[in-house]
This record gives structure tokens, sequence and C-alpha cells, in this order.
């Protein structure tokens, strides 16, 4: 007899991040089968099989390729696909994670197949309705069937809501499943190769920077807010900042001076990446799974935002929400510098079994 398949949906770079743990419990388990659909909502060349190698899972088995194009178009590309391939492949389940559009689209298209929505990540709330993650997040819960939680707030929001409490499990996080992962081989790898190598070389100490979110990189009066404090933390260390390509071209654009101390890096890979930020004296980002990341491995982090959807990591961890006034930021990064930065505690749950948790329960469901 054939083994319940379950479809796992990715769409962007940190979706495989997520997905990567669960690929490796389910190997480990042996009950379901599954399948990974890339949707192709972010293109990356640099997707190729040593990205899938680095993080110990295949290639897709299937690849959307909708990529491109506004909100709307996207979502419906990618809905227009995946109803193709749920009609053929029939899964018994359909996971998603995160925020992104693919988590929207598929997660649609799955429950009006009549196929159970799997949410990974299930119940953050930002309460920031600007944020088309935040949409994104309102939507899929409110159609998920079984909800995974990584921290108290997510499971309070989801009570709140209204949902079905025995369908919801805190299991912590597989996103730090992966951090704890992909940093255990790093330390035993030669680093030498990796693109960051060099800048860690020539620099003992430094800060981390990464800024993408439209609030802070769209307008010249935003981005200059940005701008002042990297030239002001730039007197105290130097900083590297892979840049986002729509970050980049704003800079550009609006004629913005980072000031002399201010390296700008391409987007990294995984491990490039990581083998940068795990060792910085500090990470100024916008980044909803940077804040998460960093409190994992216990590095300082300020975030440059007004509210956050992940709260564990300011309550418990080593993030502080600094708002986007630039004194503040620069008080906070100044702090970290001065080895006063906050480095917290890895939440309850944070402990890289969270993909074992969240298998464990869908094989118990599925496998019956």
């Amino acid at each position: 007899m054939s083994k319940p398949c379950i479809h796992l949906i990715a769409g962007a770079r940190p979706n495989f991040m997520k997905i990567a743990p669960i690929v490796r419990a389910l190997r480990s388990d042996g009950r379901l089968d599954w399948k990974i659909v890339h949707t192709g909502q972010h293109y990356d060349r640099d997707m190729n099989d040593v990205f899938f190698e680095e993080l110990g899972i295949p290639a897709p088995d299937v690849r959307l390729g909708c990529g491109g194009g506004s909100h709307a178009e996207q979502t419906g590309k990618i809905m227009g696909a995946y109803e193709q391939l749920i009609a053929a492949a029939k899964p018994q389940a359909c996971l998603v994670v995160g925020d992104v559009n693919s988590t929207l689209a598929c997660s649609i298209v799955a429950k009006k197949a009549g196929v159970p929505v799997v949410h990974v990540e299930a119940g953050l709330r930002s309460g920031d309705m600007s944020m088309p993650e935040e949409i994104n997040r309102l939507v899929t819960d409110a159609i998920t069937d079984w909800f995974f939680v990584t921290e108290p707030s997510g499971y309070a929001h989801l009570q709140r809501e209204g949902k079905d409490m025995s369908k919801v499990w805190d299991v912590g996080h597989v996103m730090v499943d992966n951090v704890l992962y992909q940093a255990d081989k790093l330390a035993k790898q030669d680093t030498t190769g990796l693109e960051s190598d060099a800048f860690k070389r020539e620099h003992p100490r430094y800060a981390v920077v990464t800024l993408h979110r439209p609030s802070n990189v769209d307008s010249a009066e935003a981005l200059e807010k940005v701008a002042t404090v990297l030239r002001r933390v730039g007197q105290e260390l130097p900083l590297v900042f892979p840049v986002h390509p729509r970050t980049r071209a704003n800079i550009e654009k609006f004629g913005i001076d980072l000031g002399p101390n201010v390296t700008l890096m391409g987007p990294q890979a995984y491990m490039s990446f990581l083998h940068l930020w795990k060792d910085a004296v500090v990470v100024l980002t916008d980044s909803g799974g940077l804040q998460e990341e960093t409190t994992a491995l216990g590095v300082p982090c300020v975030t440059i935002r007004e509210n956050t959807e992940r709260p564990v990591t300011v309550d418990e961890g080593s993030n502080v929400l600094a708002g986007t006034a630039p004194a503040n930021v620069i008080h906070h990064a100044l702090q970290a510098i001065a080895g006063n930065g906050k480095k917290g505690r890895r939440p309850a749950l944070w402990d890289g079994r969270s993909a074992e948790r969240i298998v464990a329960v869908l094989a118990a469901r599925l496998d019956a």
C-alpha cells in the first residue's frame, strides 16, 4: 500500500530553509511520502544543486516556474499552475510555510480541492496591515486545517481568532532547526571558499546590516534615516551590508551616502551569510527570519521596524525592537558595540527538533 503523500510548498529561498528540516525528519520517520513543490516565486540563478546539497535536501520534484509580476499576477499564476498539479497528483495534505505569496496561493487552491492545509509558522501577527505578509498570514490561517506555531504569541493569536485549539500545536521553530544544523556543518568545514570569508579575515570586529522592507528602502526620506544610522555606527566599527537588488537600486537612484565605513556585498548564499552574521558584534536588520536566527545563536540584533510579528525574540531572545527613529537605533547599536548588547536566551522548544514534532503529528493523522 502506498504511503500518504504531502506537498511541501516553497516559493522563496527562506522557505527552503524551513522545508529542509521537515524533509530530513520525513526521511527519518519513514511513514509518509512527500514532494517538494517550488513555485518559482523567487527565481534565483544560485538555486542550483549545490544550494539543495548545502541544505541536505533533494532538488524540487516540481518547479511551477511562476516568477515575476505584481503581487496579484504572481498569486494568480501560482494558483493556476498549482491547481493543475493538485488535480493530477491528489496529495493527502498541502504543507505551506511562512507568509509569502506562494503560501497564500497554494493554501487557497488546496482548500478548494478538499486537501487539508498545514501551516508551519502559523499565528504570527504584526498588526500592520500595510505589510503584504500580514495579509498572507491572516488569509492562510483563516483556511488552515492544522496549525504549527513557533512561539506563545502565535498560539494566543489563534486562540483569540476562535480557531479549534485541538488542531494547534506549539512545536518550536523549523528555522531554528535549520540554523543549528547549518552552524554545526559550518563549524566542520573549510570556510575559505565562502564569499564572506575575506571580509571576516580583514575585520575581526564588525556589524552586519540587512534591509529590504519598503518602509525602510523605497523612499529617499526613509533611506536617508537608515544612512544616518550607518554613518554614525560606522564611526565605531566597520559595517558589511549584503544588499538586496531593490535596495541597491534605490541607494543609487536617491544618491544616498552610507558613509566611508560600509562595505556593500551582493546577496549571499546561505552558508556564506551565516558565516558572516554569526560572529557579528551586532546585526541591524528589518528581516523577520534574522530576528529569530540571531536569537537562536545569541547574537545581539537591532530591528529597524515599528512592529514585529516575532515578539518572543524581544521578550526572551537577543533582539531589540528599536523603531525607525535614527537616534533610538543608534543608541541600541552603540550599546551592543560597547558590550552591552542583548544576548537573551533561546526560547523553549527552539531546540533543533521542531520538524520531528511536526512529522510525528502529521504521520499520526495521515497514516491512520
